[in-house]
């Protein structure tokens, strides 16, 4: 069994969460995985290469407590990876995508009717694949008014594209 030392304490890298027996490796692949890193990416979080990841991933080694630090820093939930248990007793949610973090950012740095008119866009979006009819964006010459949907025709319901 791998063990992982801590100054002159030593810990076996296995737990049970659930009733599924993970290793710190499998854990620490969980994580990468809930924050959506690519292997690469995740390695260069901890100051190390793709091959010694997967060394870690695979239970063949463990990374050191500088390299914990730094994939804290990241966002790495270390108290799961190192005991299987979660920090609060909850998991994480998932990480957000470069994309999700962009509309965020936006979204906060944008005036009140601006995040009103978009949540109203998204809200009313219309799954891929189905028409509700022409709709346009405007602006009434207010500053930062934004109006979404103004309908230019009678809408029925969403149909399939094609139909």
């Amino acid at each position: 069994m791998l063990k992982l030392s801590i100054g002159k304490k030593s810990f076996p890298c296995n737990a049970f969460v659930g009733n599924v027996f993970m290793t710190i490796g499998e854990r620490l692949k969980q994580e990468r995985e809930r924050l959506r890193l690519s292997q690469p990416a995740f390695a260069a979080v901890a100051g190390t290469t793709k091959q010694t990841l997967f060394s870690w991933e695979s239970g063949k080694t463990a990374p050191d407590g500088f390299q914990m630090a730094a994939l804290a820093e990241a966002g790495v939930d270390v108290l799961f990876v190192l005991t299987g248990e979660y920090i609060g007793g909850v998991a994480p949610a998932p990480g957000l995508t470069a994309e999700e973090q962009t509309l965020l950012d936006y979204f906060r740095e944008a005036s009140k009717d601006v995040r009103r008119a978009a949540l109203g866009a998204l809200i009313g979006a219309q799954p891929a694949g189905t028409h509700m009819g022409s709709v346009k964006v405007t602006s009434k010459g207010q500053r930062g008014g934004v109006q979404v949907g103004v309908n230019s025709g009678t809408i029925t319901g969403p149909r399939k594209t094609g139909q």
